[in-house]
């Protein structure tokens, strides 16, 4: 009775079920071995499935990932199989530095700082990161919707140029087609402070926004989302290239991170889907408005 009501009603504790019953919870939990591992070896291949698609993820999403899928799931019992398994993965920070922000170019101050952005296109961030090939380096610009944390456009290249971030976002533009008064933050990078850059964001109506010197935390999206990559991506792979690099990355981004990975702060839904989800209320609004 207990099993067939958790189906049905997941969110009411076990522990008011058994007190309604005159049994306690130590007895409903002293099932047979025999059923609970049987239980445990269709969760585990629930986890295994989930994690070839986004690989190294979390037990929370994990678990979200398996609610979303209709099982009554507990968030321990998923952290204590993913243990027993070996699925659970903790990697080392690397960081290197890619920005130059000594040249002559004007600086732009913070008009991000203290807010964050209520819809899409309100707000875009942009950074670069380096990933380690045999021969040496290649580097990776990203563009990202701040409010979705979309990966909206990028651009992979051997070169740390000006010609690397403006590919990025001119892929961003071709997208998006973003209204004018888009607010453009990024840091003081050489790359992004250059004349031809500031001059493209001129051109669609964007506002430069710049973080302080030597302050990751002011571009927190973007550095969550290179950790991200790179724990979930590039450390788990030897680029043999950079054709290979390009062709494994654009996979991760376009398939797995804005398709299918879950995000906590977006609710546990994938950026694709929190837009849609966003497109679909906004809508509804402006259909009541009409009426």
């Amino acid at each position: 009775m207990i099993e067939q009501h958790r189906t049905i009603h997941p969110k009411v504790p076990v522990g008011s079920m058994c007190a309604a019953l005159g049994v306690s919870r130590s007895w409903y939990y002293e099932r047979p071995r025999t059923a609970r591992q049987s239980e445990d070896v269709l969760l585990r291949d629930a986890i295994e499935r989930y994690l070839l698609a986004v690989p190294l993820s979390g037990y929370r999403p994990v678990t979200r990932h398996l609610r979303q899928c209709g099982l009554c799931v507990n968030h321990k019992r998923v952290l204590r199989i993913m243990r027993q398994e070996s699925l659970l993965c903790q990697l080392k920070k690397q960081f290197v530095v890619t920005t130059d922000s000594d040249h002559g170019h004007p600086i732009y101050p913070n008009r991000i700082k203290g807010w964050s952005p209520v819809r899409c296109d309100q707000v875009w961030v942009a950074d670069i990161t380096y990933i380690r090939l045999p021969m040496g380096f290649c580097y990776l610009a990203v563009i990202l919707d701040a409010f979705s944390r979309r990966c909206l456009g990028w651009c992979l290249s051997d070169e740390i140029t000006t010609d690397l971030t403006l590919t990025a976002l001119n892929r961003a533009i071709v997208r998006r087609s973003p209204p004018k008064g888009l607010i453009h933050h990024s840091d003081r990078g050489v790359q992004y402070a250059c004349t031809r850059y500031t001059k493209r964001l001129e051109e669609i109506g964007a506002v430069v926004s710049m973080s302080r010197v030597g302050n990751p935390y002011d571009n927190a999206k973007a550095e969550s989302f290179f950790k991200t990559l790179k724990r979930q991506e590039v450390y788990i792979n030897d680029y043999h290239d950079l054709r290979e690099a390009e062709a494994n990355i654009h996979h991760f981004i376009e398939t797995v991170y804005n398709a299918k990975r879950l995000h906590s702060s977006l609710g546990y839904l994938s950026p694709i889907r929190f837009e849609e989800e966003q497109n679909a209320k906004i809508a509804s609004v402006h259909n009541k408005v009409f009426i």
